[in-house]
């Protein structure tokens, strides 16, 4: 049996000036994605969703081959030009194979499509009618119709941070093959609520999530069913952003339908807690000099949450930084700034050279009524690297991280902020560790992330001090303008408790 493996991924937020080319894709940042032996090399045993069906498929016995491993860290609507790339290698492999298992993301939006994987499914479809299609999603996915009607079967991670991507790709794989040997008979429903769950509360340990995710895995046990709920992503800005849930079941459809309806009632029922307040940066700020200062170990964890590259931020606001400094915060690492004409500058005057460099808001923001302003910083640069560095926590472990050429500039106050020329999220300490800072043993930490962070820092922490800054990862939705998203829609609305309409209240 021949099967295609292959990835697209990208969670586009449409708010995001960040520009999504083809070299976005490519793990070098100026070439194309990997395919063939290549990328099969790059991702087997690795914990992600094609080291997942790697493993699968290859102790099927199955012959194996991967025409595209492109996924690009979130960041703006994808170019044209990338997505037709990505699409017809995909596409192209139809007629070559049995089936397909497809790592996509669920949150895509191009500049000429808003459900990019919608439209990719909808033209593997056209080429091969019956060709089966094994999909995983990120928990942050938007689904569509366009999505379930052109897949043999979807499952999506169940983790945030995403810690089971192997695992939710072995799920997805385990239950195609059976029904390419005619053991299993997917039959798939889904649906949606009307809700925008703020990113800040969608962590799987945090409620409603931690239950809902529970419970679906109980609905999981017998080993008989699929079924997953996805939380969305709402800096998406497209009709069918939003919490959803799809379930697949062997040929009973009232199960899927019970599971379903089920899981969005819950969820539906628990809307409030997916609501984030955030607090005032100032009273932040004061609250994490207190918890420094009391007794006991580990680092203050400053959350730089509204311009987190992994929810396609600029990384590059000053807000919090600036904060930081003029509040005397001493013995800080700072990770991290995407600021590569800063990186440039600094490389150019070498290590040990004391510079003064304009750093951040290099990307402005039209998305936002108020944008950021650069930070004039003097001081040394204390370090260095080419910023790649071995993944060793359980996202994304067995691959290698990129950050670009990367520089620590040392500020009075024992401050070190790490400056990188490729969108890096910090959920792996070697963030860190790869440039000579141990994180344990520093006072702050300030992380421009949202959840992820927990994967490496959450279990070394003192204490986290989430601090709203500024960025199109905003967590106060009334500091964008949504112009697709259906409505009404909680939080933006009044919607009806009932579910048997979900109408506007009066």
């Amino acid at each position: 049996m021949r099967i295609a493996i292959a990835m697209m991924s990208h969670e586009t937020n449409t708010f995001s000036p960040v520009v999504t080319d083809l070299a976005r894709f490519s793990r070098q940042g100026h070439s194309a994605p990997p395919a063939g032996e290549e990328a099969i090399g790059i991702y087997r045993g690795t914990a992600s969703c094609l080291g997942g069906y790697l493993e699968v498929a290859e102790d099927q016995g199955a012959d194996v081959f991967m025409p595209i491993a492109a996924g690009a860290p979130p960041s703006g609507p994808v170019e044209d030009d990338a997505f037709e790339f990505m699409a017809d290698a995909i596409v192209a492999a139809a007629p070559e194979c049995d089936a397909m298992l497809l790592d996509l993301h669920g949150a895509m939006v191009t500049r000429s499509y808003d459900d990019g994987e919608g439209e990719l499914l909808r033209r593997l479809r056209e080429a091969r009618p019956g060709l089966p299609i094994a999909v995983s999603l990120d928990m942050h996915a938007n689904l569509t119709e366009l999505m379930v009607n052109n897949a043999t079967l979807i499952t999506g991670y169940q983790t945030y941070p995403h810690v089971d991507m192997d695992e939710t790709a072995r799920r997805a794989a385990r239950l195609f093959f059976e029904h390419l040997t005619g053991r299993f008979d997917p039959v798939m429903v889904w649906g949606n609520a009307p809700m925008l769950p703020h990113v800040m509360r969608q962590g799987t340990d945090d409620e409603p999530n931690k239950t809902l995710q529970k419970r679906l895995r109980e609905l999981e046990a017998d080993g008989d069913m699929l079924v997953s709920l996805f939380t969305g992503f709402p800096h998406a800005d497209i009709h069918d952003a939003g919490l959803c849930v799809v379930a697949v079941a062997n040929g009973d459809m009232a199960l899927a339908e019970g599971a379903r309806d089920e899981l969005l009632d819950s969820a539906w029922a628990g809307r409030e807690q997916f609501v984030y307040q955030p607090e005032p940066l100032e009273e932040s700020l004061a609250r994490a000099q207190t918890i420094a200062a009391e007794d006991g170990g580990g680092p203050v964890i400053i959350l730089d949450h509204y311009d987190n590259t992994a929810s396609g931020g600029t990384m590059d606001t000053t807000e919090v930084l600036a904060a930081v400094l003029d509040e005397g915060l001493k013995d800080v690492a700072v990770f991290g700034f995407f600021d590569p004409d800063s990186v440039q500058q600094m490389v150019e005057a070498g290590v040990g050279s004391e510079v003064t460099v304009q750093l951040g808001a290099k990307l402005p923001m039209p998305a936002l009524e108020n944008n950021s302003a650069p930070l004039t910083l003097t001081g040394r640069v204390k370090l260095i690297s080419d910023g790649r560095f071995p993944a060793t926590v359980a996202m994304s472990r067995g691959l290698t991280m990129n950050m670009g050429t990367t520089v620590v500039l040392h500020l009075p106050g024992e401050v070190d902020v790490i400056v990188i020329s490729r969108h890096t999220e910090p959920f792996d300490p070697g963030c860190f560790r790869s440039l000579g800072i141990e994180p344990t043993e520093r006072t702050y930490l300030m992380l421009k992330s949202r959840v992820h962070y927990r994967v490496g820092f959450r279990d070394m922490a003192k204490a986290v001090v989430e601090c709203a800054g500024r960025g199109v990862c905003t967590s106060d939705y009334s500091e964008v303008t949504f112009e697709k998203v259906r409505r009404p829609i909680y939080p933006l609305d009044g919607v009806n408790a009932d579910r048997e309409d979900w109408l506007p209240v009066e």
